[in-house]
């Protein structure tokens, strides 16, 4: 990868949490730095390569995202990044997958 594919990769990665920022409850919207949140779209991605969903040939594939959020609080504690609740990742994972179109961005 060069430069230019990192800058283009972090400049997603900016608007990806402006975007999740905005949906996000009103009492989440403080509560996570944005080392955090990068932390959390990159677990999401790790979730998404290690689950094969990447690798699915189907048409419809089923996300879960309690799960994905209980993967990234898991993963994060394991880490010692800190320790998160699920319920508050739920917001998150859903704001990814609204941002990328995975789901409908008015659920």
């Amino acid at each position: 990868m060069n430069n230019d594919e990192f800058s283009m990769e972090d400049l997603d990665d900016e608007k990806t949490i402006a975007y999740i920022k905005e949906r996000l409850p009103q009492d989440l919207k403080e509560k996570f730095s944005d080392d955090e949140f990068y932390y959390f779209l990159d677990t999401i991605y790790d979730y998404y390569d290690k689950s094969g969903i990447l690798d699915s040939d189907n048409e419809y594939v089923d996300i879960d995202i309690n799960e994905i959020a209980e993967f990234i609080a898991k993963e994060a504690k394991k880490n010692k990044i800190g320790d998160f609740d699920p319920e508050d990742l739920y917001f998150i994972v859903e704001g990814e997958l609204a941002y990328n179109g995975i789901i409908d961005d008015e659920e």
